[in-house]
């Protein structure tokens, strides 16, 4: 496989899990918000823009948010992430991001996976601002994470277990690894000062869990607790929920030892980063739930996305033509 092929099959995988991740934060914040606001019936209070900017901080771009807009109200946030084409992170870019890297390589996946991707950015293209706040939120997002799932429907029934399938799930899974980790430091900082365990972190947490689509599967676990450092241990350690961290990380180092390379030099590179992943599944290992709720400073939280991020640059420099991709 060409290292261009690669690279596009790696981002096609991280750039729809961002869409849906987005689409999932966005949903569950919004009607949160929502809720408070009707409680509070004061939607210009500082502590509004606060829960705002929260938002932005679990997507990782609060500095280049503030340098587009003046305020963190709800109209700018929401625009922002969904459908502002200069923001590169935003629904309609990465939905445009991944359209572009699968258009170079239609004549190797199943035309599923094109026209599901293509009809997505066609009915993504058409929406206006005022369609997030003339029709239902919920509507929307739901739509956004029906065309997720149907492109991942495809991806898993159709294509055949061969390098370009273990590539778009690499980067579909350390895209959800990071995006978990992002969630949870948003709401570190949150409650920052007051830590886990505080009465301000349940509203958030359980918020977390509604994002990740994790609340019925978490009722399953702990039948006859809600409490806050069940949650952290759920969504952070749990081995079985497919979107905890440490799901995510095993399902990332199964699909890197399942790519088949032929060049020797490339194979030693491709054990290194295989040992990096199993290092941070090791550190994710050792940790119980009171390590996670009494780090009230999120350095757990920090040293696992760094380690991420890490792993990305990593593959990139190992897989990728230019030796890095851009997010």
């Amino acid at each position: 496989m060409l290292n261009r092929n690669a690279e596009a099959l790696f981002w096609i995988g991280r750039y729809m899990e961002r869409a849906e991740n987005h689409a999932r934060l966005i949903d569950v914040h919004y009607h949160l918000q929502q809720d408070e606001l009707r409680a509070s019936d004061n939607d210009q209070s500082v502590e509004t823009m606060c829960k705002w900017a929260r938002i932005v901080d679990a997507l990782g771009s609060r500095q280049a948010f503030e340098q587009q807009y003046d305020s963190y109200d709800e109209e700018e946030v929401l625009m922002y992430v969904t459908l502002d084409r200069d923001n590169p992170n935003s629904l309609v870019s990465c939905v445009n991001h991944a359209r572009n890297n699968l258009r170079t390589l239609r004549e190797k996946v199943p035309s599923e996976l094109w026209d599901t991707i293509n009809g997505f950015y066609l009915w993504l293209r058409e929406k206006q601002p005022q369609d997030l706040t003339n029709e239902s939120p919920h509507q929307f997002f739901g739509q956004t994470k029906d065309w997720t799932a149907l492109f991942q429907g495809y991806s898993q029934s159709v294509m055949p277990r061969e390098n370009e399938w273990h590539f778009i799930e690499c980067g579909r899974y350390l895209e959800r690894a990071e995006n978990t980790l992002r969630i949870m430091q948003a709401v570190e900082h949150a409650v920052a000062g007051d830590g886990w365990n505080s009465a301000a972190a349940y509203p958030y947490l359980h918020a977390v869990l509604k994002s990740v689509s994790g609340y019925q599967s978490f009722r399953r676990y702990y039948m006859d607790s809600v409490a806050v450092e069940a949650i952290v241990e759920f969504v952070v350690l749990n081995p079985s929920f497919p979107r905890s961290v440490h799901f995510a990380l095993h399902e990332l180092v199964d699909h890197m030892r399942a790519i088949d390379l032929q060049d020797q030099q490339l194979r030693a590179s491709h054990e290194r980063i295989v040992r990096q992943v199993g290092k941070v599944i090791a550190d994710i290992a050792c940790l119980e739930r009171e390590d996670l709720v009494l780090d009230r400073e999120g350095r757990i939280t920090n040293h696992l996305l760094d380690a991420c991020e890490s792993l990305g640059t990593t593959f990139a420099k190992t897989f990728f033509r230019m030796g890095e991709a851009s997010a």
